[in-house]
């Protein structure tokens, strides 16, 4: 089973939505603290928000006020809507999540976002 499974990325217009979910499978347990992170074309990785099993969250400042990261605990589950999109968050989207004390990356999902 592939541990971490991102979904829901693609190509919207500008000002346009998506909502990015990151599913842990059964066999990595309960995630705790999940990041997503992304990487724009030729550019280095850079954080966007963390959840902690808490609920407590956290932005980069370039998505505050315009995504918002969310967990549903019985689905194991992390998403990250993105509202008021603009080019410049076009990048693959990553989530990373810490389990039983071990950390997981997902594959990734492009989201290209077009003026």
């Amino acid at each position: 089973q592939v541990p971490l499974v991102e979904s829901g990325g693609g190509l919207v217009q500008a000002g346009g939505s998506l909502r990015l979910s990151c599913a842990a499978s059964e066999s990595i347990g309960r995630i705790s603290t999940v990041r997503w992170y992304r990487q724009p074309p030729g550019k280095q990785r850079e954080f966007v928000a963390l959840v902690t099993s808490g609920s407590t969250t956290t932005y980069a400042d370039s998505v505050k006020g315009r995504f918002t990261i969310s967990r549903d605990n019985a689905e194991n589950t992390v998403y990250l809507q993105m509202n008021s999109l603009k080019p410049e968050d076009t990048a693959v989207y990553l989530c990373h999540a810490i389990a039983n004390g071990r950390t997981y990356w997902g594959q990734g999902t492009q989201v290209t976002v077009s003026s």
